[in-house]
């Protein structure tokens, strides 16, 4: 849910531009395995919902490295003292004994809220479908507004979770286009919380209307924990409650 305003990517490139484009990847071949194991996770081979950003700029398949259980990433690399402190920072409060074996992580969003100042929060269901039936929300033109989730994370360690929003205006193509980290985040009892920087719906006649959007919260496996296809109107001033 963000209109951030963005140019469009220029589609011409120099020949200058391919060339290293090619050099880079052949070097990368070269050097394929050669990459030092760090506290990351393999790709998982499927992912609840599809996803978008699992290929290089050549197409292929992105492979990360093999997939360790939470008591094995914290017993591999003793030797390297600041990835150790930061591995303890991360995993200090997890018992390991509740954790057991478990390579998957497990993330769930518990909710979502619409924030904007001088109103109550909208508190928006989660479908277990993933589609809200009609329209999910309505928002007022040129409000300021932030999007505030929480989420639950168990069995390991959930590396790069980061949640992704595309925007299309009815009958024409994609208006916006959202990617935020949120981070790395080790299984804890307590839920984390993120909130989303402040943004501005837009104004005017051609701004109001009917939107669709998909929203999705996926992690550095390119992983799909929750994907929601929807709808919402801007309109001239907030839907009566």
């Amino acid at each position: 849910m963000g209109f951030d305003e963005k140019s469009n990517e220029g589609e011409e490139h120099s020949e200058a531009s391919k060339t290293e484009t090619r050099a880079k990847a052949a070097r990368d071949e070269e050097n394929a395995g050669t990459e030092p194991e760090g506290l990351v996770r393999g790709m998982s081979e499927v992912s609840i919902c599809t996803t978008e950003d699992d290929e290089d700029e050549e197409g292929r398949k992105i492979e990360l490295g093999p997939q360790y259980t939470l008591k094995e990433q914290f017993e591999k690399d003793k030797d390297d003292e600041s990835l150790t402190r930061w591995k303890e920072q991360l995993l200090g409060s997890v018992d390991f004994n509740s954790v057991g074996e478990t390579l998957e992580p497990e993330v769930k969003i518990l909710s979502l809220e619409i924030k904007s100042p001088g109103r109550s929060d909208i508190i928006l269901p989660i479908p277990e479908s993933g589609k809200p039936n009609g329209l999910w929300f309505t928002l007022k033109e040129g409000s300021r507004y932030s999007l505030k989730f929480t989420f639950q994370v168990n069995n390991n360690i959930v590396s790069g979770l980061r949640y992704t929003n595309t925007v299309w205006k009815t009958g024409i193509k994609a208006v916006d286009s959202t990617k935020e980290m949120i981070g790395t985040f080790s299984p804890q009892a307590e839920p984390y919380t993120h909130e989303m920087h402040e943004e501005t719906t837009p104004s005017g006649l051609f701004a109001r209307g009917s939107y669709s959007a998909r929203s999705k919260f996926v992690d550095d496996d390119d992983k799909c924990y929750l994907e929601i296809n929807y709808t919402f109107d801007i309109r001239k001033d907030w839907q009566s409650a």
